[in-house]
């Protein structure tokens, strides 16, 4: 289980590039679901076709995915809501006719965070994450 929570094979400048793509992201999303995560169960709207407990899930990933994110806590766990949820939207603004890169709706930014959420489930948090202090030496001594 250690080794889904952190990979240890990045070196200090793989680290690096990864923490400053954990910050950006984590904090647009923290952006994201500031609103969200404000009405959780009903964020979509009253007559919405996504139940509220999957508004909330949403609303959490994105906002607690984000705080995740920027300090590297639980970084895969993290990553795979993400991932979840922007697999979701990308499916959602596709089969409503959105284009991949327009004006107004489009998939484009969904499908750039699903990317970044798999790259941090695939390659980890790097080594500046509290991530690393909490597993990386139980990795080590296995």
């Amino acid at each position: 289980m250690n080794k889904f929570l952190y990979y240890s094979h990045l070196d200090t400048r793989g680290s690096v590039a990864m923490f400053f793509l954990r910050l950006v992201a984590g904090t647009a999303f923290i952006f994201h679901g500031w609103t969200k995560i404000q009405e959780p169960f009903t964020w979509l709207g009253a007559d919405a076709p996504i139940p509220g407990f999957f508004q909330a899930l949403a609303a959490l990933s994105e906002f607690g995915g984000g705080i995740a994110w920027i300090i590297g806590l639980l970084t895969p766990l993290a990553s795979l809501g993400m991932l979840i949820t922007m697999s979701v939207a990308v499916s959602f603004h596709a089969s409503h006719g959105d284009p991949f890169i327009g004006h107004g709706a489009s998939f484009e930014p969904a499908l750039g965070y699903a990317a970044v959420s798999f790259l941090l489930l695939m390659v980890g948090p790097g080594r500046f994450a509290f991530d690393a202090v909490l597993f990386g030496s139980k990795i080590k001594n296995q």
